[in-house]
């Protein structure tokens, strides 16, 4: 396991300071505010730390109210809405200074047969024969020095391999609002399932509205042409994954308007099974 998963590991890992009651820490590295996959994720911690063990995730919904202070913790209060016969449902709201900063619904679920269909994989190349983050970012001679570091600082802990230029390695003009990435962690996990959720929740929330920049030929805040937030994100977990195993995350705009824009996705394993739906909205603002 390299040093920055495990330090990832360690940042999502929660304190219990009360029953239904979890600490967190917070860093900031891209951003001067709490990256917002991280909150969900220590969100997701929180909740399912109240759950059996044998009802694993199944669903997420939550809304980002406020930036997180990365200077402070951030306290985790977990409501425990329903114990039913099949499915447990708890919700969690994140507290900065006196006020909510995040909150999130989750829902958990006993294992059963069923119906089973899904949309095919989409096409994509096999990540190996794709630059890893390092070996493109160092290429963009046009990026600040110190965005560059702070990027691979932020994904270090995590294999990030886009299949074709980011919004912030080729901008300028319009292209189509579809996205691939594939990515896994850099190293070997534990076989908890509520681990693996956790990690994928921490990335899905890197790159889910690169769609709509790429839609108007925008590069991102990295290049400062938008300005941009999470507002809410949802993720529904329909099938066994490994987080540190390949992961294509499969990725499209169908719509930016009134300063928000919308990011769909699924993620796929490496053999082409559908693990995860993704939505998101952001704001998504061009400077004036």
């Amino acid at each position: 396991m390299s040093q920055a998963l495990q330090e990832l590991l360690d940042l999502l890992d929660l304190e219990q300071i009360e029953e239904n009651i979890f600490r967190g820490r917070s860093r900031s590295v891209v951003v001067p505010r709490v990256f917002g996959g991280q909150v969900a994720a220590q969100a997701v911690v929180a909740a399912g730390r109240t759950v059996p063990a044998d009802r694993p995730a199944h669903s997420l919904h939550a809304y980002f109210l406020r930036p997180g202070d990365p200077g402070a913790p951030i306290v985790y209060t977990v409501d425990r809405i329903r114990d039913g016969r099949s499915f447990t449902t708890r919700r969690v709201v994140a507290v900065q200074h006196g006020q909510p900063i995040f909150h999130l619904s989750a829902s958990f679920q006993t294992y059963e047969e069923g119906l089973d269909h899904q949309d095919p994989m989409p096409p994509a190349p096999d990540p190996a024969a794709l630059p890893t983050s390092e070996e493109r970012l160092r290429d963009y001679d046009h990026l600040d020095p110190d965005v560059v570091e702070r990027f691979l600082e932020a994904r270090a802990a995590v294999d990030l391999r886009y299949v074709d230029e980011p919004p912030y390695g080729r901008f300028g003009e319009p292209r189509e609002p579809h996205s691939q990435v594939w990515f896994r962690t850099n190293g070997k996990l534990t076989d908890d399932p509520l681990l693996h959720v956790v990690l994928a929740t921490y990335v899905s929330d890197m790159t889910l509205l690169d769609s709509v920049l790429l839609a108007h030929g925008r590069g991102g805040w990295a290049v400062g042409d938008v300005v941009g937030a999470s507002l809410d994100h949802a993720m529904w977990f329909h099938r066994p994954f490994r987080a540190d195993e390949w992961l294509l995350y499969d990725q499209h705009s169908p719509s930016a308007h009134g300063g928000r824009g919308l990011g769909q996705a699924g993620i796929y394993t490496q053999d082409g099974r559908l693990a995860i739906s993704v939505i998101q909205e952001g704001v998504v603002r061009v400077p004036r």
